[in-house]
């Protein structure tokens, strides 16, 4: 078992810094924008000055900071990674052991309504057979880890991080989920630690990923062209954010680590536009959560390595040749207002899958918008696997 320092950890953001964030809101300088612009240009000037308003007017961060601080809340020393993480026990006959990493613009509050139904199902409308131990690291640059103490730190390096983590908390044997950089994650951790990762439940799969094709496996077929071809339509609509954060992050860190307006545009923008929302992002995520979520990155102080994430991910990412194989079991929740998702036989071109679930509404934020979907999704996969494990 890995020798790993893990001590306690308590939320505590100087009251200055507090006073900092309302003053550098109260000071913003808005832009003009031209007359009969919206979302469709970026972010809307009107809600972002709502959004604005209510952070510095409305939202308490003592509040947020005490309901986070019941959480049991720890850090970790992991090959020179400051790694936070929040673990709790399972109240059931035999918790199973399971990692939650969560991606970008998110953090581990994402995963806050799902814990409970994780930890206690029974208290929760469900059985206690189906319990879990559940691990929420932070990514290293992202909420309260530090940032990475060098570079290369991506995807692939946070998953031999997570597999020690969870043999120095004492599972030799344990279950992964993710979405987003998390599904990365969850990938490389699969592939690379099969001997550790019992099962893989995913609720996105990376953009990055590829299948192997062409002579030593089956052409492409026409579902799965028809998905490649949407995935390039993203790319060229949407994808600006990804190419400026995967190629000069360090050039946007500038801007949003100084401006607290120009950060929450940057991020409130992806959860309108990746969220089951209708066009309005409140539909699928209280402004609260959203203003909680940004103010750990301006708190944090560490936007520039979560953004040099997307660049350290171009330059490892999940890409598999003929005859390689991620060996452990998958499970896939498809949430209808994901970003483009390949068709199943893609994905089993690499992945065993055992379960592939067509979920009723919810986009990329999967545990923040639709939580109770996601667990059941997550038990009812791990039931079969838990029983073979024991």
């Amino acid at each position: 078992m890995p020798n790993v320092a893990i001590r306690p950890y308590r939320i505590d953001i100087p009251e200055a810094q507090v006073e900092d964030l309302h003053r550098r809101l109260r000071d913003t300088r808005w832009p003009a924008p031209l007359e009969g612009t919206g979302w469709e240009d970026g972010t809307d000037l009107a809600f972002l000055k709502k959004l604005v308003d209510h952070w510095q007017h409305r939202f308490s961060w003592a509040e947020q900071q005490e309901r986070l601080n019941r959480l049991p809340h720890f850090k970790a020393d992991i090959d020179g990674h400051d790694i936070h993480f929040v673990h709790a026990r399972g109240q059931g006959p035999a918790p199973f052991p399971l990692v939650l990493t969560h991606g970008w613009p998110g953090a581990f509050t994402e995963f806050e309504r799902a814990l409970p139904l994780l930890t206690d199902p029974a208290r929760h409308g469900g059985s206690a057979e189906d319990a879990f131990d559940v691990v929420i690291p932070s990514l290293p640059g992202f909420g309260f880890s530090g940032p990475p103490p060098r570079t290369g730190t991506s995807a692939r390096t946070v998953a031999g991080l997570w597999s020690t983590l969870m043999q120095a908390l004492g599972y030799a044997r344990f279950g992964a989920q993710g979405g987003d950089i998390g599904a990365a994650v969850g990938i490389w951790l699969a592939y690379l630690h099969p001997g550790h990762v019992a099962g893989l439940h995913l609720n996105y799969i990376p953009g990055a990923f590829r299948a192997p094709a062409g002579e030593a496996d089956a052409p492409l077929s026409d579902e799965e062209q028809a998905f490649m071809d949407r995935r390039a339509a993203f790319m060229e609509t949407e994808g600006a954010y990804a190419l400026l954060q995967g190629t000069k992050p360090q050039t946007l860190a500038f801007a949003l680590t100084d401006s607290p307006t120009g950060l929450a545009a940057w991020i409130v923008e992806k959860f309108r536009s990746w969220s089951d929302c209708g066009g309005d992002p409140e539909r699928a995520i209280p402004m609260d959560a959203m203003l909680t979520d940004i103010s750990l990155y301006w708190f944090g102080r560490t936007i520039d390595a979560s953004l040099r994430m997307y660049k350290e991910n171009r330059l490892a990412p999940p890409r598999f040749a003929p005859g390689e194989r991620v060996r452990p079991p998958l499970g896939y929740a498809n949430f209808p207002r994901e970003l483009p998702t390949p068709p199943r036989r893609y994905v089993e071109r690499v992945f065993d899958v055992r379960r592939w679930t067509a979920m009723p509404a919810g986009g990329h934020f999967a545990a923040l918008e639709r939580p109770a979907e996601l667990v059941e999704d997550i038990r009812a996969f791990f039931r079969p696997l838990r029983q073979a494990e024991r």
